[in-house]
């Protein structure tokens, strides 16, 4: 029997599911999944599972945990070995402040590019508050990038915020968004990663489809 379980939604449209996922395996958890559908029973148990509805969720033992900040810093105090922070204590305040951003923020790159791992869209329009949302990432990716040497965001290994940002490789990849040479070698590194390759491997053999995600645009 796995020591823990991961509640989530679609891996193929679920940004905030990914996000919980690859920190529970890069903390080296004995992890099972399981997935739960948009229909009405779903909810019904995911509210008896997470009175916010929020997913992922994870239980741990006794533990309950859900929002994907909670869950890293959960994972963070009972894996210390696993490295999911960075050594040094100011990246580690970089990395809390980046993935603070993200969670809170960038409201038109998400509604604009929702995540769709199958899609593909070619000559995709990008708005004004949509561009300025990506421009604000390549300065965060290349600021951390710079300062750490990659090629990951704060060095050698992945750590919290690659698992944070990680959704927003794949609406790159998905919209066809260019970036600059620096950026698009590590998304190219995330969208490589192996647990990635694991997740949408997992994805693509996914049966839910919602239609509004999956629209030509």
């Amino acid at each position: 029997m796995a020591e823990a379980t991961l509640t989530i939604s679609s891996r193929n449209y679920s940004s905030w599911s990914l996000r919980g996922w690859l920190l529970c395996r890069m903390a080296g958890l004995d992890l099972a999944v399981e997935v739960l559908s948009g229909d009405p029973a779903s909810r019904a148990e995911l509210l008896h599972l997470s009175p916010s509805f929020l997913v992922p969720r994870l239980t741990h033992g006794s533990v309950r945990v859900w929002d994907v900040l909670a869950i890293a810093q959960y994972l963070a105090e009972v894996r210390p070995q696993a490295g999911l922070l960075p050594d040094d204590l100011a990246a580690r305040a970089w990395s809390h402040s980046i993935s603070g951003e993200m969670h809170g923020g960038f409201v038109n790159l998400r509604s604009a590019l929702p995540m769709n791992l199958r899609a593909r869209y070619d000559d995709f329009k990008l708005w004004g508050g949509a561009r300025a949302d990506i421009a604000r990432v390549v300065e965060i990716w290349q600021e951390a990038l710079r300062a750490h040497g990659g090629p990951f965001l704060f060095g050698a290994r992945p750590v919290v915020a690659d698992a944070i940002y990680a959704p927003v490789c794949t609406r790159f990849v998905t919209y066809g968004v260019d970036l600059p040479p620096d950026c698009a070698a590590y998304r190219d590194r995330i969208m490589d990663w192996d647990l990635m390759r694991d997740w949408i491997g997992a994805a693509a053999d996914e049966p839910e489809e919602i239609e509004e995600l999956d629209m030509e645009f």
